[in-house]
Parts: C-alpha cells; structure tokens; sequence
C-alpha cells in the first residue's frame, strides 16, 4: 500500500508546517478528507486556533472551532505525520536580498522529526533551485535520513489570495511537482483531495518555483506600468481611471489598476528572482525598474498630499492627517509589508503626524511591527487632509455628508486622496473640494 492509500485511510497523518494565511486554510481544508497534524511556532497563535478563533480571517471563526486539525506547537508531533506541507514566509531583507530564514528555520525543525518514507512538499515561494539546493541539505543534516532513499521532495507553490473569498485553495488550479515520477503521483494524488479545480504536473520542481515567482512578477510589472501612467496623466490633468476605463472596451486591454503594492507576495518574489538573476550575472531591466515605481509610490502619494494642502494655503507643518486604511490589501487584517506605512513616515518628513484608523486591520501587529497605534472612526475631527488609502468594505459606504464631517469647518477647501478611486469622482469635483486619485 502506498503513502497516499495509507493517507486516506486515516492509517498516516499530513502536517502543515506554519499556520498563517496561507498554511491555516489548507490544513482546515485537508482536515475535511484525512487527519492532519497543524504546527506553528507561535504559541498564542496555536491557543487561538484551539480556542475556536481565527485571527486571520480566513475561514472565520465557527470553522475553525469545527475542524478536526490537531493544531500544536510541539514539533514532535511532526513525527506521527509522513506527508508534510511547509507553508512559512519568505520575505526579503531591508536591501532587498531573500531572507530564507524562515523555510530554512522549518526545514531545520522539520528534519529533526523526519521519519523515514516521508515526503516533504515546500509552498513557499523561492527562486528556482531552493528547495533542492537549500532545504535539502538541511533536511538531510538534521535527520540523518538520505534524500531520494529515505524521503523525498516536491514543491506546489501556494495560490491563495488572502482576503479573497472567491479564489480559493479549491477552486484555483495547483502546481505540484516531484523529484520523481513516483513522488510526483503522489503529490498530485494528495492535492487533488481538495483542490476541485484540479493540479498541473510541473516537468521538475524548478520549474514549479520559477512558475510561482514570475506569477507575481508579472503583475508587478502591469501595475508599475499603470503607476507610471498615473503620474504621467496627472502632469496632463486628465483622470487614469477615466483613461482606463476607455481603453478596457478593447478585448485584449489588460485590465490593471495603479495603487500601491506592498504585502508579502508581489512586492517581495520579484526581488527573489532578480536576486538568482544577479548571482548567474544577468542584471535584471524591466523586472527592477517596475519594483523602483512601486516602491516610490508611497512616498509620491505623500508629496501630492503635501502639494495639495500647499495648494489649498493650509499649513503643512503639523497638518491634521487622517489616513484610513493601512493594511496591504482590502478587508484583509495583515499588516506586514504594508506601503501605506511609507505614506505615513514621508508625511513624518514634514512634520505631520498621521492619525490611522482601519477597523480590519491587526491592531497589536502593527504596533509591533511599526509602532503606530490605531484610532477610531469618530477621532477623525478638525482634519486638514483625509486619505483613504484602503479599500476595505467598511469604506465603501462613506458618502460625502459623512465625509463632509471629518474637516476643519474654517477651511474653504477639503483635501481628499481617494488612491483606491473608491469615490465618485463627478461628487468631489467642488470648490470646496480638492480631491486627487491615482
């Protein structure tokens, strides 16, 4: 009987290795059709799972008290596992360089409980050739085990979109490879447990983890390209998203969005690839290029908010600020690598301390992480600028006699950054608006 046949008999366990936004959901998932070991580091995450809560918000509270994922944080019991998924981060250093710390972290903790006739399947995204060159070596050192004798490997990057409830780990089609024909069937066996909308069969693990890194390479690059035109336009004073919307009546018109990108997939895997590009000797052109755009915007937003209040003869020094919104994305709590922070320590640069309000977002994480505290909805008084910067769903609903009611009454002008394009424009071209977009 082989390791798959064993798996859904309930006679062998799988473990998913790191419990965030991507690993949470694919444990919950597997835990519907086969019994499932969840581990992660994080003691008080673990005792939030355990309790019934969900601080990610992605499956929601009520389905997490259901499952049947044996959540933990003793990495012995690894052991009672032999099909293993590690789903940790990887970010990239201040200089932008990859920081494998943390699959390196859990291929040190997985290795030291690896028995043998396992197979280890990595997600987390990475330049070509770490799974076998880096993880590997690690696997093999911490378990004593041999690598194609006594376990093997294969890797199916993670698709998930955190805060996306209609694409989800069922209903996108999933990469899985193997360092074998053998290994390959039986990863694609398992994944097919739960993924409705079927897998593809990479030829080799590299090429699996180069598939995944220029996913969100290339929609970096689109929306680079959408940022450039931005401020090309606003030189013209003409409005990108009137420009946009014209231009996606043509069929083959790549319908992307300027805004902001930052969170911890398309902001950071192109420095993953560009980084292998480097060490081969190959400087990346277009791939860099488009990461500068993106990287400046926050501070392009915070220079049009300073040329706004000049223009509407309001003090810029201790201006009153309000951002609303500051997580990566729309109705998604993550904070980290955020770019509405680089909005918020420009304005710092000259001299304007922000007040942030975002009801989603995870208040303890960004004070860890940035130290900015929250404020709330009816603290946002007497302001001289608001920019809503998120597009959260609690947002939407804004009008302008609401809006109308976060400024000082003394100024002839409000000053409003609406850089998700969330409001009608038409409303807040008034002379007692100066209203801006991207």
């Amino acid at each position: 009987m082989d390791l798959y046949e064993k798996i859904v008999k309930g006679e062998e366990k799988l473990s998913l290795v790191g419990l965030g936004y991507v690993g949470m959901p694919i444990a919950v998932a597997f835990a519907k059709k086969i019994k499932v070991v969840g581990f992660d580091l994080n003691e008080k995450k673990i005792e939030l799972y355990k309790n019934g809560i969900d601080p990610t918000n992605e499956v929601g509270n009520e389905v997490i008290a259901n499952t049947s994922v044996e959540f933990t944080a003793d990495s012995e019991k690894l052991r009672e596992a032999k099909f293993h998924i590690v789903a940790v981060p990887t970010p990239v250093n201040d200089d932008h360089t990859p920081d494998l710390t943390p699959v390196e972290g859990a291929s040190r903790i997985l290795g030291q409980n690896l028995v043998k006739g396992s197979v280890v399947v990595f997600e987390s995204t990475v330049y070509p050739g770490v799974t076998e060159e880096v993880c590997v070596p690690i696997l093999e050192k911490e378990s004593g085990l041999k690598c194609g004798v006594d376990f093997k490997i294969g890797y199916s990057p993670e698709r998930i979109n955190p805060g996306d409830k209609v694409h989800r780990l069922e209903t996108i089609t999933k990469i899985v490879s193997g360092m074998d024909e053998e290994t390959l069937d039986t990863v694609a066996k398992v994944y097919e447990l739960v993924v409705d909308a079927g897998v593809y069969r990479a030829e080799s693990i590299k090429v699996a983890e180069a598939a995944k890194v220029i996913e969100n390479s290339q929609r970096d690059i689109n929306i680079a390209f959408m940022n450039e035109l931005s401020m090309i336009f606003h030189k013209m004073d003409i409005d990108t998203k009137a420009v946009l919307e014209a231009a996606g009546t043509k069929w083959n018109f790549l319908k992307f969005m300027p805004g902001l990108v930052g969170g911890h997939c398309i902001g950071v895997d192109p420095y993953y690839l560009t980084y292998k590009a480097e060490e081969l000797g190959y400087h990346s052109q277009i791939i860099l290029s488009g990461r500068r755009i993106n990287d400046d915007m926050g501070k392009y937003v915070a220079e049009s908010l300073v040329k706004a209040l000049i223009k509407s003869d309001i003090p810029v020094k201790n201006a009153r600020v309000a951002i609303l919104g500051f997580t990566f994305k729309e109705n998604c709590p993550d904070t980290r690598n955020t770019k509405v922070i680089d909005i918020y320590r420009e304005l710092g640069e000259y001299g304007i301390s922000p007040l942030v309000v975002d009801p989603a977002a995870d208040a303890e994480e960004a004070k860890r992480l940035y130290g900015v505290t929250f404020a709330a909805m009816e603290d946002i008084q007497d302001m001289d600028a608001v920019v809503i910067a998120v597009a959260h769903d609690a947002f939407l609903g804004l009008g302008r006699e609401k809006i109308n009611t976060f400024y000082n009454a003394a100024h002839k002008q409000k000053v409003l950054l609406d850089i998700k394009g969330l409001l009608d424009r038409k409303e807040y071209l008034t002379e007692d608006y100066l209203y801006w977009r991207l």
